[in-house]
C-alpha cells in the first residue's frame, strides 16, 4: 500500500476554532505592521501579542445579540487584551479580516489536496508499471476498436493528475492574497504600507486593488480547479464501473471479506466506491457554478457571496479530500483479470486487426477506398457468421493474391500494439 499522506482532518480547517485563529492571525499581523510604522506603541503591541485570544462560546453569545460575527469576535478578543485592544482592527473593515483569513484557509486546504494528488499519482505510477505489458482490447464508442495495453489507462490518468497538480498550485497562488485597505478599499483610514507588511507576515501577496472585498474571480478559479480535479477522479471511477460490468469484467473494485453487495441478491458485487466518486463529482461541479455567481457583487460589495462560501468552500475541499482518499484506495485495491481481457480481446474473432489489414493492402498499391471495401465485406461476414476474420481472408482470393501467408501472420499479430509503450511511458514520465 502507498504510504498515506499525513495531514490533519480537512474538516478541521473549517471549524470555528481554526477560522477564528486565522482571523486573529490577520489582526495581529496588522498590529505588528502598524507597530513597525510607529502607529502602535511598543508597550501596547507587547500586551496585544501576549494576551490576544478568543473564546468560541463567548463569541457565539455576543453574536446572538449583535448579529455580527466579526464584532462578536473583536469583542471577545478585547475582553482578553484590555485597553490596548483599541489598536486591534484599527482602520480596518470586516472583509479585511474575513477575506484575508479565507486566503489562509484555502491555502491550508489546497496544500492538503496537493498532498493527496501526489499520493494518487504514485498509486497510478505503480499500477501503470505493473500492467505495462498487459494486453486488452481498446474501445471507442464502447465498441471494440483495437488491442491496447492496460497500463496505458493508468499512464493516461497519471499524466492528467500532473496537470491537476499544476492547476491547483496556480489556483492556490491566485487565492493566496490579502487586503487591509478599509471600508471601500481606498486606504482612507489605514496606510497601504500596513497591508504590505501584514501580508508579508502572513506569507500572502497584497492585492493590487480591492473594493471592500477581494474579488471573487479568484475564488471561482479555485473552485473550478477543484471541479476539474473531481472530473479526473470521476473519469477514473467511471472506467472502473465500465470494466466491472458483468459482460466485461476485466477489472473490479476490491471486495472486502464480509462485504455485502445487495440486500436482495447475495451474489452482487457492485462498484459502490466508483459510483460514489462519480456522484460527489457532480456536487463539486455545481459548487463551482455557484462560485461563478459570486463574481458579480453590488457596487463595492454586498454579502451575497458570504453565505454561499460558508457552504461551498468547506464542502468542496472536504469532498475532494474524501474523493482523493477513496480514489487512491480504488486504484490500489483494484482487482484485474488478465484471462478475461484476453477472452474479450478475441471475442470478435479477429476484427480488431481490420485496420492492420487495410493498411497492408494500401501498402501493396490498393486505393484506400477499395481496400476498405475489401476488408469490410469480410468484416461484416465475421460479425454475422462468427467466422474468424483470418479464415475469411484466407478464403478471399482477391486479398490473398496481394498478401501472402507471411504477411498475414504479421497482420494478425499483437506485437505492434505494445511496440511503443516504452516511448509513451518515457514521455509521460513513468
Amino acid at each position: 500500500m502507498i504510504e498515506r499522506y499525513t495531514r490533519p482532518e480537512m474538516g478541521g480547517i473549517w471549524e470555528l476554532e481554526n477560522k477564528y485563529r486565522c482571523w486573529l492571525k490577520v489582526e495581529l499581523a496588522a498590529c505588528r505592521a502598524m507597530n513597525r510604522l510607529d502607529m502602535i506603541p511598543d508597550d501596547d503591541l507587547i500586551v496585544i501579542l501576549d494576551k490576544a485570544d478568543f473564546d468560541v462560546g463567548r463569541i457565539a453569545e455576543i453574536e446572538a445579540e449583535t448579529h455580527h460575527d466579526v464584532i462578536a469576535f473583536l469583542t471577545s478578543v478585547a475582553e482578553h487584551v484590555g485597553p490596548a485592544s483599541r489598536w486591534v482592527h484599527y482602520g480596518m473593515t470586516s472583509s479585511d479580516v474575513l477575506d484575508t483569513a479565507i486566503a489562509i484557509q484555502l491555502r491550508q486546504a489546497g496544500e492538503l489536496l496537493l498532498a493527496g494528488l501526489a499520493s494518487l499519482a504514485e498509486a497510478l505510477r505503480q499500477r501503470a508499471r505493473k500492467h505495462r505489458d498487459l494486453l486488452c482490447v481498446g474501445r471507442s464508442h464502447g465498441i471494440h476498436a483495437e488491442p491496447t495495453i492496460f497500463g496505458l489507462k493508468f499512464a493516461l490518468w497519471f499524466d492528467e493528475i500532473q496537470r491537476d497538480i499544476k492547476r491547483l498550485e496556480r489556483a492556490i497562488e491566485t487565492v493566496s492574497v490579502g487586503q487591509i485597505s478599509g471600508a471601500v478599499g481606498n486606504y482612507a483610514h489605514i496606510s497601504p504600507e500596513v497591508e504590505t507588511i501584514a501580508c508579508e507576515y502572513l506569507e500572502l501577496k497584497a492585492v493590487n486593488i480591492a473594493t471592500q472585498v477581494i474579488q471573487r474571480d479568484r475564488h471561482a478559479e479555485f473552485c473550478s480547479t477543484l471541479a476539474i480535479i473531481a472530473g479526473t477522479l470521476e473519469k477514473i471511477a467511471l472506467e472502473v464501473r465500465h470494466l466491472q460490468r458483468t459482460e466485461v469484467l476485466e477489472a473490479a473494485e476490491g471486495f472486502a471479506p464480509g462485504q455485502k453487495g445487495s440486500s436482495a441478491m447475495p451474489h452482487k458485487k457492485n462498484p459502490i466506491i466508483s459510483e460514489r466518486i462519480c456522484g460527489l463529482s457532480r456536487v463539486i461541479r455545481s459548487n463551482a457554478h455557484t462560485a461563478f455567481e459570486n463574481i458579480a457583487l453590488w457596487h463595492e460589495r454586498d454579502i451575497s457571496h458570504s453565505s454561499v462560501e460558508r457552504v461551498i468552500l468547506p464542502d468542496s475541499t472536504i469532498l475532494l479530500d474524501y474523493m482523493l482518499s477513496k480514489t487512491i484506495d480504488l486504484v490500489e485495491r483494484l482487482e484485474v483479470y488478465p484471462e478475461r481481457m484476453m477472452h474479450n480481446l478475441e471475442l470478435t474473432n479477429g476484427l480488431v486487426f481490420s485496420q492492420a489489414l487495410l493498411l497492408a493492402l494500401a501498402e501493396r498499391g490498393v486505393t484506400r477506398e477499395t481496400a476498405y471495401s475489401m476488408v469490410q465485406r469480410n468484416a461484416m461476414k465475421c460479425w454475422e457468421q462468427g467466422t474468424p476474420l483470418r479464415t475469411l481472408i484466407e478464403a478471399d482470393t482477391e486479398i490473398m493474391a496481394l498478401l501472402g501467408n507471411e504477411a498475414l501472420a504479421d497482420i494478425f499479430s499483437y506485437d505492434r500494439y505494445s511496440a511503443q509503450v516504452d516511448f509513451i511511458f518515457q514521455r509521460v514520465g513513468l
